[in-house]
């Protein structure tokens, strides 16, 4: 610990042992575990699809937004995923430092690793061209397996699912 004076030595003292740490051992319980509603399965034809409108790595709500698709694909749901604007960064397989593929940090590859097993599962993902254009993202960077789309079947996607009845999750983050 660096050098200080007696009096903020003696406070340093003082504020780590006001509250013993930890408080409780690792593994502890502190909240309830009782699932409010029931576990839901698909039924015949049910669909369900996200609209992802944010940066890969900046907050979790795209993260989030392909773990529910997921989830959904596996309850038997028709699951498709639709990426637009900074969203489209999120399908890009050339993400990566110091070379693509390898994470900078961790967890900067979630986004990736996310998409293509949802796409292993049986997902489906669109992705816009027009947001791959406003980043400088090329389309033959994309994941394997997402499909490129033209700006204006991002209305008529919501539409489309729409008319099916689809759960609509729309995700978006500034």
């Amino acid at each position: 610990m660096p050098m200080f004076d007696d009096e903020i030595t003696a406070n340093i003292e003082k504020t780590l042992s006001e509250i013993p740490h930890p408080s409780l051992p690792a593994g502890s319980n502190i909240y309830g575990s009782t699932k409010v509603f029931p576990d839901y399965k698909a039924q015949d034809g049910e669909t369900y699809f996200t609209l992802v409108h944010g940066i890969p790595h900046e907050s979790s709500v795209s993260f989030v937004a392909v773990l529910q698709a997921t989830r959904a694909l596996r309850k038997g749901f028709d699951s498709a995923l639709y990426f637009y604007g900074p969203g489209t960064l999120a399908c890009m397989a050339t993400r990566g430092f110091p070379t693509t593929g390898d994470a900078g940090f961790p967890g900067e590859l979630n986004m990736n690793n996310s998409i293509e097993t949802f796409i292993k599962e049986g997902g489906t993902v669109f992705c816009c061209r027009f947001g791959l254009a406003l980043h400088g993202l090329r389309e033959e960077d994309l994941i394997e397996g997402v499909i490129p789309c033209h700006p204006l079947d991002v209305q008529d996607a919501i539409i489309h699912y729409a008319r099916k009845g689809a759960i609509i999750n729309s995700t978006y983050n500034l």
